[in-house]
């Protein structure tokens, strides 16, 4: 015989009444729990009674939970979102994991207003126990299907830096480290930047000790003992990823060693070579833009000298030789050569950081001729910046306000900076012997208040020597801004390292019933 309304009232009253004696009246907690089986308005009664009296009868624990996790999963979203909100209530003892593992699948939802009750649950348990509640996530994060999966990191990379340090102590944040490293023996791209985000959170890892951590796990993800293959896509974007997301992590204390010399040895004799799975990206500016931003926290180098060289022969081939000094006439006078500013104050930067390591450098181990080409170059391309620098001077002069905000005005106030930064790059280098001393900071980087506004990144316009503009695409937003842009593979397997981990590949699970 169905369990009724009434029922369902004559049997709360019994439970209420019983104060001290609850155990003793199992029969009429027995009711509340078949309440399940009845119609919408039993149901959503016994989503509020089952959980009210739940701690009094122990032996009647697994089905009392199993009955609220029936609402969970029912047709009704008024009566999931009755019994989800009510979740929390069974979340003690040796039940917290239980708790969590069932709201973290529930996440799966395609329900607003159930999707935020889910979370704010997961919060309510996560402030009882945060051990536990992050072990119910962590299981479906390792073994659960791929949309509970993404949801639960999302979740984590959202929800774990607004708890306070009474619920995130620093026994919890260890946890959350060594479990998001099991994680990350098999993620995306994006997974990855999110469980990133996830631990350089983490209060516990804010020491030069603690971000020494980071940096070797992003180190591990990035392969830095393989070489390079330029023509993988993947494998270049792997690169890319793992090496922004280690750039907040440098100081003066942390270095960028490995990163500076792998792209000094692996990427930048391969530039031209480069391929990438982002559409509309300047893969070679984006390259030596980190390269440019990693240099100056680099320390002591193995092999100072030979990447030194590789910085100094790839910058030539960004800086000219006058139309006349070319070889086997491939400039005439009526060709002037295109200067790429951009790429030249990436370059030049970073050879400014390094070279100062190595100061003798241009005079001990360039040859004779190899050094007066370099001025040359330098003379020529200093020129061509003087003349470009004037142009644009004069087309901001006077400028304020809203005309500075044009996507023109934008472009040349960007550009000035850039040809400025040469400028004081090629003059220390001009310094019989050069010198390292200026200090510059990047046209991608934030402005001084005093400066100019300018757009802190770049626009994709690369300006040539004589005025007029070469297109260029857009590069990504400045570090601290960047976008996550979905990996080329919708599955992890599009980022595959060669070593069955890291951004390797997992398959599909289909969905099945929460337990």
């Amino acid at each position: 015989m169905a369990v009724t309304i009434e029922d369902l009232y004559r049997s709360y009253g019994v439970l209420a009444d019983a104060k001290d004696n609850l155990s003793q009246h199992k029969d009429a907690y027995q009711v509340i729990l078949d309440g399940v089986k009845g119609g919408p308005k039993e149901k959503r009664l016994a989503a509020q009674f089952i959980p009210k009296f739940f701690s009094s009868f122990p032996e009647l624990a697994d089905s009392a939970i199993n009955a609220q996790l029936d609402l969970c999963e029912d047709e009704d979203v008024s009566i999931r979102r009755q019994a989800i909100k009510e979740l929390p209530r069974f979340a003690t003892g040796e039940n917290i994991l239980r708790v969590a593992d069932i709201l973290t699948q529930l996440l799966q939802t395609d329900d607003t207003a159930e999707f935020n009750q889910v979370n704010g649950s997961l919060v309510s348990i996560f402030k009882i126990d945060a051990k536990g509640t992050l072990g119910g996530l962590f299981s479906q994060i390792l073994q659960g299907e791929d949309i509970v999966r993404e949801r639960a990191i999302k979740f984590l990379s959202t929800k774990l830096k607004t708890l306070s340090e009474e619920v995130m102590t620093k026994e919890v944040e260890d946890y959350v480290f060594a479990e998001t490293k099991k994680v990350l023996e098999d993620v995306t791209g994006e997974e990855f930047v999110l469980l990133m985000r996830v631990v350089s959170g983490l209060r516990v890892l804010q020491t030069v000790n603690g971000r020494q951590q980071l940096v070797e796990l992003v180190v591990e993800q990035a392969f830095l003992e393989q070489a390079l293959n330029p023509a993988d896509p993947d494998t270049v974007d792997r690169l890319l990823q793992c090496t922004r997301q280690a750039l907040p992590l440098f100081s003066k204390n942390v270095h960028s060693t490995r990163f500076v010399t792998y792209f000094c040895e692996h990427v930048l004799p391969n530039l031209s070579a480069l391929t990438t799975p982002v559409a509309d990206l300047d893969i070679q500016l984006e390259v030596l833009k980190l390269l440019a931003e990693m240099s100056p926290f680099c320390g002591d180098m193995d092999k100072l000298e030979p990447n030194l060289n590789m910085l100094f022969t790839k910058l030539l081939e960004f800086m000219p030789l006058p139309p006349d000094e070319a070889e086997n006439g491939e400039n005439s006078a009526s060709e002037e050569p295109k200067l790429q500013f951009s790429y030249v104050e990436c370059l030049l930067f970073g050879f400014h950081q390094l070279g100062k390591k190595l100061p003798d450098f241009l005079l001990e181990k360039v040859d004779a001729e190899g050094l007066k080409d370099f001025k040359i170059r330098l003379q020529y391309f200093a020129r061509g910046l003087q003349v470009y620098i004037r142009q644009l001077r004069v087309a901001l002069q006077g400028k304020t306000g809203d005309a500075l905000k044009t996507d023109e005005n934008k472009m040349k106030v960007v550009a000035l900076k850039i040809t400025n930064n040469i400028n004081v790059l090629i003059k220390d280098l001009f310094h019989n012997p050069p010198s390292f001393k200026s200090t510059v900071t990047l046209s991608w980087k934030p402005v001084q208040k005093s400066e100019a506004a300018a757009p802190k990144r770049p626009s994709g316009e690369e300006m040539g020597s004589g005025g007029t503009t070469k297109k260029q695409v857009s590069p990504l937003p400045r570090r601290d801004a960047r976008q996550i842009y979905n990996p080329p593979s919708e599955q992890r397997g599009g980022f595959r390292g060669g070593r069955g981990r890291g951004f390797g590949g997992r398959g599909n699970r289909s969905r099945g019933r929460i337990y």
